[in-house]
């Protein structure tokens, strides 16, 4: 998985010099959304003291944001766009590193078909979704954690009042305790979606040999064996997923007010104005998303482990990781 990419030159500019670019990318949007974060303090202090200002003051205020947000918008989709073909030239670079393995060996390997178009297909995909996602949240917590501590001076909570950083330990500590929440609620779903993969595997390939041969495949009682098996499954996989839903949801939504309450009581005795608090709850909101990225995509990562699972087990069905098979030539590589 990880060498047919990182470690074959044939795709150095295209791992290390994409990933690179990738980076940058995500550090121009980290540096906007700082932008917004001070935005926000402005636009909502010209709000909360909208008698004393001039309405020029308000439109100024809004073609900032649009200076801000346009740049933003179009940087965003093209990160988005050069992401997903970066993950694709992945995909492309383990098929065609496991083809050669795979045909020399005699080993029968469950549902290798699926492993080789399917699991490969859908690791790109998730790798580059997750990928994307993590990596713009190591940049946002540099970024943030910053203007979180700082503005955590303004906390008026009494137990928080003397606790540096105030801010920024709410919010790690809520994000940790979610993350070990969640592991313990979805603990059975990485097996469950393993298993998923065997069965939906054998119903497709009893249809695939029934493409060619109706006589002696996906006879009726074959058929209802497999989909029982399936829909078996499915229902063990679907009951899990929705107490974890529960839980998952409940805890984004009570997470919404954790800032206004902790900064509530100052906003009432004027301690602050309105636009610092509209820039903390932005800022926590930024440090906490960028803290909780696992918990946000628990099942996404759930469904990682078991490609990656399976992608192992084929390696060393092909015994891919021996290195005794000629690596494929260039020829045998479509770049």
């Amino acid at each position: 998985m990880w060498r047919s990419f990182f470690r074959d030159k044939r795709w150095f500019y295209w791992s290390y010099g994409g990933g690179f670019f990738i980076i940058t990318l995500l550090v121009l949007q980290t540096y906007l959304d700082v932008l917004f974060n001070s935005w926000y303090k402005d636009f909502y202090d010209i709000l909360q003291t909208a008698e004393k200002r001039e309405i020029s003051e308000f439109w100024e205020s809004i073609k900032r944001f649009l200076y801000i947000a346009l740049p933003y918008v179009t940087l965003f989709a093209f990160t988005n766009w050069f992401t997903r073909l970066w993950a694709f030239r992945w995909r492309e670079a383990m098929t065609f590193s496991y083809m050669p393995y795979w045909r020399a060996t005699e080993a029968k390997v469950e549902g290798s078909s699926q492993r080789i178009q399917e699991d490969c297909m859908n690791f790109a995909k998730i790798v580059e979704s997750i990928g994307l996602q993590v990596v713009k949240a190591i940049m946002t917590l540099i970024a943030f954690i910053p203007i979180l501590w700082a503005l955590s001076s303004n906390v008026s909570v009494p137990f928080l009042n003397n606790v540096s950083g105030s801010l920024v330990w709410v919010a790690l500590t809520l994000s940790l305790g979610g993350i070990l929440i969640s592991w313990l609620v979805g603990i059975k779903l990485p097996g469950l979606e393993y298993n998923n993969q065997k069965v939906e595997a054998a119903f497709r390939k009893e249809l695939v040999y029934g493409e060619d041969d109706r006589k002696n495949y996906v006879q009726a009682p074959t058929i209802l064996q497999l989909f029982t098996g399936i829909k078996f499954n499915y229902h063990k996989l679907f009951l899990h997923y929705g107490y974890f839903d529960l839980w998952a949801i409940w805890y984004r939504q009570l997470f919404v007010i954790v800032p206004f309450l902790i900064m509530a009581p100052g906003l009432f005795t004027a301690a602050f104005t309105l636009g610092v608090m509209m820039q903390v709850v932005n800022a926590f909101g930024e440090v906490k998303d960028a803290f909780s990225v696992f918990l946000y995509n628990w099942t996404r990562i759930t469904e990682l482990r078991s490609i990656h699972k399976r992608l192992m087990e084929f390696e060393t069905a092909i015994n891919y990781n021996t290195n005794k098979l000629r690596k494929p030539r260039k020829s045998d590589v479509r770049v």
